[in-house]
């Protein structure tokens, strides 16, 4: 490995950790600030900008190696994170979001897809771009679990491309990873950032584009990325599902994904995130050692995990059921 490998992720930790400080201190009154609502998981105000930190460092990263196509990636970035950081200050409307969300999708795939897959695959492959990009937004409501899933998944993405042998990508993804890590020393709970909008739509934006370009140039087969942002994706599409089903605006916010429910019923931020790592680093963890060691079959894995997902929706559901019929009042 060369001297350069090493250095991304450790440039990009120190990035993210410098602006985390000028956020935490002299910029501090020029950041959006999360309010406090019936919708809340907190009770205090707290300044919620603090993605940048972690985009700043992914981007200095991704300056820094030699990625194919790395300047699409970076200019629908910086698309991503300008109208992300106006939303975190002026509550955008949702339908000027998703349009700049597709716009951005279809340029990436457009620039970096159709030479591996073919058009009709780089076509199919933008509105999962746009629902991994809204997703990892969804997520981002509880102390410590968007950061937790940005440290899990591109870690496990980067230990995939050293695997196949591609330097480059591991150096970013796990570039990724060391800025999430800075982030998480500032957004445990009690946090006293959040991530904003403007961490966590590109960094949901980065996550499926990864994934995507490092299955078209063979790095790694299509159940990986799934399996290493599975807990998000599971606990996400399930909630809208229902949602949708019930009729609800699956755009308005609300306190109904699994996760809020966890903390709701008294497990709490802490206990909440840390429970949520051990699923995050048990899939990201057999994934890996199924693409180190059987490549060609370890998709088995996804459905595994896909069960244990279910297993422990229907608990926490059987207990929402529980929690809902003794505290009607704080159920909503």
């Amino acid at each position: 490995m060369s001297m350069l490998f090493w250095l991304v992720p450790l440039i990009a930790w120190v990035v993210a950790t410098l602006c985390l400080h000028w956020l935490l201190g002299a910029g501090r009154d020029r950041m959006a600030v999360d309010r406090p609502n019936e919708r809340s998981l907190h009770s205090q105000p707290v300044p919620r900008s603090g993605g940048l930190a972690v985009m700043a460092g992914s981007v200095c990263a991704l300056l820094l190696v030699d990625l194919p196509g790395r300047w699409a990636l970076l200019v629908a970035l910086a698309l991503l994170i300008g109208i992300s950081l106006a939303d975190d200050f002026h509550n955008l409307s949702a339908g000027l979001r998703l349009a700049v969300h597709g716009f951005a999708a279809a340029a990436v795939a457009a620039c970096l897809l159709p030479d591996h897959l073919g058009w009709p695959m780089a076509l199919a492959a933008v509105p999962a771009i746009v629902w991994m990009t809204n997703l990892f937004n969804f997520m981002d409501g509880s102390d410590g679990l968007a950061g937790g899933m940005a440290l899990f998944g591109f870690a496990t993405l980067g230990g995939a491309a050293l695997v196949a042998g591609d330097s480059g990508m591991a150096a970013l993804c796990l570039a990724i990873a060391a800025a999430a890590l800075a982030f998480l020393r500032v957004n445990w709970h009690p946090a006293r950032i959040f991530m904003g909008d403007g961490g966590s739509v590109p960094l949901g934006f980065a996550a499926a584009t990864l994934g995507l370009v490092g299955m078209a140039r063979g790095l790694w087969p299509a159940w990986l990325p799934l399996l290493a942002f599975s807990m998000f994706i599971f606990d996400a599409s399930l909630t809208l599902a229902r949602r949708a089903l019930r009729g609800e605006r699956v755009w308005q916010a609300h306190r109904t994904h699994y996760y809020q429910r966890m903390v709701r019923m008294g497990l709490g931020h802490a206990r909440t995130a840390k429970l949520c790592y051990v699923a995050m680093a048990g899939s990201g963890g057999s994934a890996l050692l199924a693409h180190a060691l059987v490549p060609d079959h370890g998709g088995w894995l996804l459905p595994v995990w896909l069960m244990v997902y279910a297993f422990a929706a229907r608990l926490i559901d059987l207990r929402w059921q529980r929690f809902q019929a003794s505290n009607p009042d704080s159920a909503r």
